[in-house]
Order: structure tokens, then sequence, then C-alpha cells
């Protein structure tokens, strides 16, 4: 079973434009949808989709549109009620995947929500194979958050405890560096940030540039590191080696969700006991299929195609 915990969760809207995006202008769309939102739950969207046993955790009254949304769409939740509505996200997808978004800020939790929160986390990681913290923080929420998380886990668990992944941005993802995590999925602005790159557009175009950066992250401690690049795909960069995973052009109608679903894809490669090159290739053509859908939709297995996708060893494995 896999776990993920959304801080920070929300209503996902996604409109559809005819044309480019006018800014100061009245467009019409051509279609709205929404779904239940925040980058652990359309994990565990991706994952139940495709018949994996996923779990997500998420603040969140009975009654909020959230919640009643994941009731609806049969998405295997827990939600802990805090008394505040969750925030609403809009994304705004023009004809060629050209993606813009509009994401409010979230909720207050107070300190014993909080702590509630955490004592929920490590509670229901217990016997987990993956525990994955994703998203932003709600406001007033400390930034280390996810490396107390980690922390937590790990001491309540010790040998037994999940691989922990972190899909997050800024400063919260900056801080879990000194828990360790087992996995981070940056893209390629987060991973520059994270190595202190000027450029992050330098490394969305140069794989070997982001694995080199990667691999700074895994000398310091981190597990491995799963960065999607758009386009050109994504790396895997860990202690025995680097590889750069690209499928086939595709025509992309939303990239909303793909990252998440990248990362879905590789944690059912991880528990099938997939190398570390099969692992990429379900990476790379889960979020290649979560582009090609409109809106928020993800994929299911069965609409990947992962033997489409090329992988370059970029730095060999270490001889033992």
């Amino acid at each position: 079973m896999i776990l993920t915990l959304t801080p920070n969760p929300s209503l996902d809207r996604t409109i559809e434009l005819a044309g480019p995006l006018e800014r100061g202008e009245v467009q019409r769309a051509t279609a709205a949808s929404q779904h239940p939102g925040g980058k652990g739950v359309n994990i565990v969207r991706a994952l139940s989709a495709s018949g994996v046993g996923a779990l997500a955790l998420l603040p969140g009254d009975a009654g909020d549109a959230v919640v009643r949304a994941l009731v609806l769409e049969d998405i295997p939740h827990l939600a802990m009620p805090i008394g505040a509505a969750l925030r609403s996200n809009v994304a705004i997808t023009e004809p060629d995947g050209t993606t813009t978004k509009v994401n409010e800020p979230g909720p207050v939790i107070t300190p014993a929500q909080l702590a509630q929160l955490l004592a929920l986390t490590v509670e229901k990681s217990d016997g987990a194979s993956w525990l994955v913290l994703a998203g932003s923080l709600p406001p007033g929420v400390p930034v280390d958050f996810y490396a107390t998380a980690i922390e937590a886990v790990r001491a309540a668990h010790g040998p037994l405890a999940p691989r922990i992944a972190v899909d997050s941005s800024g400063a919260p993802l900056r801080e879990c560096l000194r828990a360790n995590p087992d996995l981070l999925k940056p893209n390629g602005e987060e991973l520059a940030e994270l190595t202190g790159i000027s450029n992050g557009d330098a490394l969305e175009s140069d794989p070997a540039a982001a694995a080199s950066a990667a691999m700074a992250l895994v000398q310091g401690g981190v597990g491995a590191v799963l960065a999607t690049l758009g386009s050109k795909g994504a790396v895997l960069v860990a202690a025995d080696g680097s590889w750069h995973g690209r499928g086939p052009a595709i025509k992309a109608k939303s990239t909303v969700g793909a990252g998440d679903s990248a990362l879905s894809g590789y944690l059912l490669a991880t528990l099938r006991g997939d190398s570390r090159t099969a692992c990429l290739q379900q990476a790379v053509a889960h979020g290649a299929a979560a582009a090609s859908l409109p809106g928020t939709m993800v994929p299911s297995l069965a609409e990947t195609t992962p033997a489409t996708v090329t992988v370059t060893v970029l730095a060999p494995a270490e001889e033992n």
C-alpha cells in the first residue's frame, strides 16, 4: 500500500480555451471540469486507476467540496476535520497545451491540528511500502514540516518504516533534505533552485546537466532523484548510476498533474520490483499519458506505453 499526505489539498478546476489566453479580455471556455486535487490526491487517483492499493491522507471536513468529490469519485482517502474550507485552484489550458494556474493559499491549520495530522501520518504509514509527502504547505505550517514527518515516521517504525518520497517545491522541499528522503521528485525549475543553479530552463533542456545537478543531492544523502523535464522526459539519478528517459512526441492537452502521474508510474514500477530503467520508463510513460489527456484526468496503467520510452545511460553504475 502507498500512503500519501497532502497537507494543502484543493478542488482543481480546469477551463479549456479555444485559442490563446488573452489578458484583460473576455473569453468563452470550450469545456470545464473539476476534480479533487493536490499532489498526493492526484497520485492516489492514478494508482487507484491502475488497481494499486493507495490511501490519500489529508485535512478536510466531511462536508467540504474536496472531500465530497473524493467520495463521489471513489478515491480511497482519510480526511481529518479542521473546521475550515479547503482551497480551490484554477488551471486555464490553451489548445497547444500551455497551462496557466492560479492556486489559492489554503486554510490556516492550527498547531494542535498539525500535531494531530502528523500523528495520523505516523499511524497510517505502519506497513506501507511508500509514504509520499506531497504539495505545498498551508499558511502558518513550519517549512520543515516534511522533514519533521520523515523523522517521526522513521523513529516510530525503525527498519520497517516505508520508503519516503517528497514532491514539493520552495522551502518545504529544501528543508526536507536534512532528513534524507528516499526519493525526491522535482521538475527542472525546482531542481535548479535546490542546487543553486540560476537558470532552471537550462536543466529542462539539458538532461545531462539535470542529472549532474541531481547527483549533488544524492551525494548529499538523498536516496534517488526523479526529475521531470517536460517534453524532454525525465532523469533518474541514484548512487548506482543516472539515466535519461524520453518518449515519442505527443500532442499535449494539459500538463496539469503530469508530474504527479510520472511519480505514480515510478512508484507502481517499484512495487513490481522493476529495474531502475524500467521504473524510469514507466514514469515517463505515465507523465506523457497524463499530458495527453484533458484537464486533470489521470491515466491508468493500460493507457501507458513504457516500451516506447527510450532510456539512455548518462553515468554507468559503479562496479562493486
